[in-house]
């Protein structure tokens, strides 16, 4: 059905007032999972963030990769292992993980962005050594730990008009690279940026009281009550680890943190310049 001009407008309107709020504040997104492989869901991703950063959003794009890392591993014929759902990371996968998402993932993105009217620049933690890391745990490898954040390189491309992003390969004083995982560098670059939002995209509607009941999204959580819920089982598995780089972001200073379903078109745009969202949404302070 295609809308009028007047419905048209009144759309605009209504998004006016986010706008206006969102307006020269940076917000960080996490891209990954479903949304990342499915061509259609990729296009319109990036047509959301080119959209948010023409009227006036400090967009920082930090991406995974995983399924192409697994898919290039199996080409030179090397098993893909994982503990804690973390990759094992030997020095042949560090080189590896390094290729895929520093090089074919980061430029891909970069160039559909920019075909859809956008203007970014591809970093990867290396850049600048804007992360740096040591081996977080010896039987993962190369697996990396942030130790420092240097967010000037972020702020320089933001501050000439681009769109920055970012691939989660660090380094370290020995000139070792490090493969992190992209929640954990999402959370601590959103707080480093005191980011107005962190929108984590997965390939989940949300966090959910039963996790096989879709209509039992939680739509709001405060931090406070993250504990109970994974007392509880609410939040388990996979799940806890992204709460927590949550928890972490809004610790650090970020406003409000959402955990969205990358796999339902314009989601962003649902969760940032309407009412209703679509995810949940963590915020600091107490249940009262």
């Amino acid at each position: 059905m295609e809308l009028t001009r007047e419905q048209r407008a009144e759309i605009l309107i209504q998004a006016l007032p986010y706008i206006q709020k969102y307006n020269d504040k940076i917000v960080v997104v996490k891209y990954g999972g479903n949304a990342m492989i499915n061509d259609e869901l990729k296009e319109a991703v990036m047509g959301d963030i080119v959209l948010l950063s023409l009227i006036g959003v400090k967009v920082v794009l930090v991406h995974g990769g995983g399924p192409e890392i697994t898919e290039m591993l199996t080409k030179i014929g090397k098993k893909s292992e994982f503990v804690d759902g973390l990759r094992v990371t030997d020095q042949e996968t560090v080189e590896i993980v390094q290729m895929v998402l520093a090089g074919k993932v980061n430029k891909n993105l970069v160039n559909l962005l920019q075909n859809k009217g956008g203007k970014a620049i591809g970093l990867c933690g290396m850049d600048g050594h804007m992360i740096k890391a040591k081996p977080a745990n010896k039987r993962l490898g190369f697996v990396g730990e942030i130790t420092d954040v240097n967010v000037a390189p972020v702020l320089d491309v933001l501050e000439k008009g681009y769109i920055p992003v970012i691939s989660t390969v660090g380094c370290d004083e020995k000139g070792n690279s490090y493969n992190i995982n992209a929640d954990t560098v999402a959370a601590r670059l959103a707080g480093e940026l005191k980011a107005e939002s962190l929108i984590s995209m997965t390939d989940i509607v949300g966090l959910l009281r039963d996790k096989d009941d879709p209509t039992t999204l939680i739509p709001k959580v405060y931090v406070s009550d993250a504990p109970k819920l994974m007392r509880d089982g609410v939040i388990s598995g996979g799940m806890i680890p992204k709460v927590n780089c949550c928890i972490e972001a809004i610790r650090r200073g970020v406003n409000k943190v959402f955990i969205i379903d990358g796999r339902i078109p314009h989601s962003i745009l649902i969760e940032t310049l309407t009412d209703e969202g679509v995810g949940t949404m963590f915020v600091s302070g107490n249940h009262i």
